[in-house]
């Protein structure tokens, strides 16, 4: 009886750590306009997932955050719409580091038969890019710099003003297929799954907090886990 009580709760562990997020990425009839509004009929059917609090370690105020993904032949589509009662962003050149500013992450693995390799985009509340290539979690590639990437945010409220309270913002980012052709040769097919995960850096130190899609299982703030990324299908 004591062997069979191990073997289940082992399998109950195995089975809650397997256990990611799914998310169906339809097709664009017609790409949406990369404007940051997020207004496209096109985003109309992308269903939304929304972001994760975690740590209750941080103390940054909990403000909701909802992404979405759509894709046709020439582009992966993201986009992201936050609450935000306070937006700032300083960094303002291409690769600074914008995860210290308010910003959304998308992890990318287009070859889930490996867990080494994938691609990160980080985007601050300006539009500023950081991307990278990651290597096993820990070693970004930050001369790898995507080409044809289009990005535009919208503020609801007033930029870096501190004294005021503002609504919120959104973004929008396409990311052309050829950026992925390390791990994926060709553009996705009807059928493929990818792995990726959603990520928002929110707030000003001290009080900054993380939220994001698919737990990594972690006991701190840490996002770079592969293995813990949710499964993305492409669909028409």
């Amino acid at each position: 009886m004591r062997l069979l009580i191990v073997v289940s709760l082992a399998s109950a562990v195995v089975a809650a750590q397997a256990a990611v997020p799914r998310y169906e990425v339809k097709r664009a009839a017609a790409p949406p306009t990369i404007d940051g509004k997020l207004d496209d009929a096109a985003w109309g059917t992308a269903p939304a997932v929304t972001l994760q609090f975690l740590w209750e370690s941080q103390t940054g105020a909990k403000q909701l955050t909802r992404a979405r993904l759509l894709w046709d032949a020439q582009a992966l589509y993201v986009g992201f719409d936050a609450d935000d009662a306070d937006i700032t962003a300083q960094y303002q050149q291409r690769d600074d580091p914008t995860y210290r500013d308010d910003a959304v992450e998308i992890f990318i693995n287009p070859n889930p038969q490996q867990e080494v390799v994938y691609y990160g985009f980080e985007m601050n509340a300006r539009g500023v890019l950081y991307d990278y290539v990651n290597y096993n979690s820990r070693t970004l590639f930050k001369r790898f710099d995507a080409t044809g990437v289009r990005i535009a945010t919208s503020l609801r409220g007033t930029l870096n003003v501190r004294t005021d309270t503002d609504s919120g913002w959104s973004l929008e980012a396409m990311i052309p297929w050829p950026n992925f052709e390390e791990l994926s040769r060709r553009p996705p097919a009807v059928g493929a799954i990818w792995k990726v995960n959603f990520n928002r850096w929110d707030g000003v130190e001290p009080n900054r907090r993380m939220s994001i899609w698919s737990d990594p299982q972690n006991a701190e703030s840490w996002p770079h886990v592969p293995s813990r990324f949710g499964e993305i299908v492409f669909v028409e």
